[in-house]
């Protein structure tokens, strides 16, 4: 089994919440985040930028601000991580700068609380 942690933007939430879902993944943890990948953008000047503004251009990448974003965790079989990746891409992929990241981890156990069950018998199994 394997942990796909998804970094998200807040707007993209729910359709990749709803994709995931329809797609028979629906077992999944969401939260705040705060961060920015190698572009240091700050969204105002990007904004700017995409309005043509020679000012915002200019200082694009001067900035070092964190953006909020939304962190998805989803434990799945290992079967089912590509079908997963593959899912969150498409729903997030825009082409822009701030699509996300996706971490894929190994996951040595998962434990059900109420039942005590173990491993891929708390998981998500999707035969589709």
């Amino acid at each position: 089994m394997k942990e796909v942690m998804a970094i998200v933007r807040m707007n993209k939430m729910n359709q990749t919440k709803r994709a995931l879902s329809e797609a028979g993944i629906s077992s999944m943890t969401g939260r705040d985040a705060l961060g920015r990948g190698k572009g240091l953008v700050d969204l105002h000047l990007l904004e700017g930028a995409e309005k043509g503004y020679e000012e915002a251009i200019a200082q694009l990448g001067e900035s070092g601000r964190l953006i909020p974003k939304r962190a998805l965790l989803i434990v799945v079989p290992d079967k089912l991580v590509d079908k997963t990746v593959k899912t969150i891409i498409r729903v997030n992929k825009t082409g822009k700068p701030g699509d996300g990241m996706i971490f894929v981890l190994p996951c040595h156990d998962a434990i059900r609380v109420r039942t005590g069950e173990r491993g891929n018998d708390v998981l998500d199994d999707v035969t589709h």
